[in-house]
């Protein structure tokens, strides 16, 4: 939760300050930054609440876990994203019909606010998005691009700003207007991948065919019959059928599949849980154990395996 105090905490300066030269300086565009700044102080907050509530542990209403709950902020801070792009282009729309006639040349206090802003934000974006994928985020991840979001509505501001001292005033809102697309193409990417890990979409084809290799070179495995993976919040499970000699033991067998479930949640900690199921391989399978044997015969049953969620 470090990276959403330090958002918070810099989010605040950046809208006090901004506030402050956008009514020095006379300039609407760098009090609406502000304003846009301060939404960014919602969006944390509600990050931080999802955050906390997926981490809580499983109870008897939810066996499975409460990480679909960071889906659900993430959704949420696309719908305020998207409300966000859609006003400023509104805004920058309704300035463009209404004529140039009203707009006046702000300060350069605004034009410097904007060029911290900028800075700032970028660096808030790198800072959060470095930070998501290392926890595998979607929620923070959805804070990170608000971060781009703002710096972009800063660089609307600083090119409008700008022209309207260099006597274009017409730049700004046609640069709230372009930006205000790029906002909510970000808005609807956090959403479809919010809503994709809410309905049980399987893992990448890479991570599929990682673990499968790595399963087929277990000792024991004589093959891959089946697998599925399904996205569960920022975690997966795994559900799969292994085969092995049907000769050995039920001891055997078992302590084979749990190695391999042991192995699975080790190597990707991504993988909340393993499932394994095992099946008697036929007897052509049977004969070879082996790392080897597992990685030349898991094809031909089943398909190798599925990897649909």
């Amino acid at each position: 939760m470090r990276v959403s105090r330090v958002s918070i905490a810099l989010n605040l300066a950046l809208t006090a300050f901004k506030l402050a030269a956008g009514l020095l300086a006379r300039s609407g565009a760098m009090v609406s930054d502000a304003v846009h700044s301060a939404s960014d102080v919602f969006s944390t907050l509600v990050v931080m609440g999802g955050i906390n509530l997926a981490a809580r542990q499983p109870d008897r209403d939810h066996p499975y876990g409460h990480e679909r709950l960071e889906c659900v902020a993430a959704i949420l801070l696309a719908a305020i994203l998207a409300a966000t792009g859609a006003a400023i282009g509104a805004q920058g729309i309704a300035q463009i019909c209404g004529g140039q006639g009203e707009l006046a040349a702000p300060g350069t206090l605004a034009l410097t606010a904007a060029a911290v802003s900028i800075a700032v934000k970028e660096w808030m974006f790198r800072y959060t998005r470095r930070a998501a994928r290392r926890v595998r985020s979607g929620a923070l991840m959805a804070d990170a691009w608000h971060h781009r979001s703002d710096a972009l509505s800063s660089v609307g501001a600083f090119v409008g700003i700008l022209g309207a001292r260099l006597g274009w005033p017409i730049l700004d809102p046609l640069a709230s207007a372009v930006i205000s697309l790029f906002i909510c193409k970000a808005a609807l990417d956090i959403f479809c991948d919010a809503v994709e890990k809410m309905v049980d979409k399987a893992c990448d084809p890479q991570t599929v065919q990682a673990i499968a290799a790595a399963v087929r070179a277990r000792e024991g495995v004589a093959g891959l019959d089946e697998m599925r993976t399904r996205q569960f919040g920022a975690r997966a499970y795994v559900d799969m059928e292994i085969a092995v000699d049907g000769r050995l033991s039920l001891e055997a067998a078992h302590r084979i599949a749990e190695g391999v479930h042991r192995a699975v949640e080790a190597e990707f900690p991504q993988i909340k849980h393993c499932m394994v199921h095992v099946n008697p391989a036929r007897p052509e399978r049977a004969i070879a154990t082996g790392p080897e044997g597992g990685q030349q015969n898991a094809v031909g049953q089943k398909g190798a395996f599925g990897g649909e969620g």
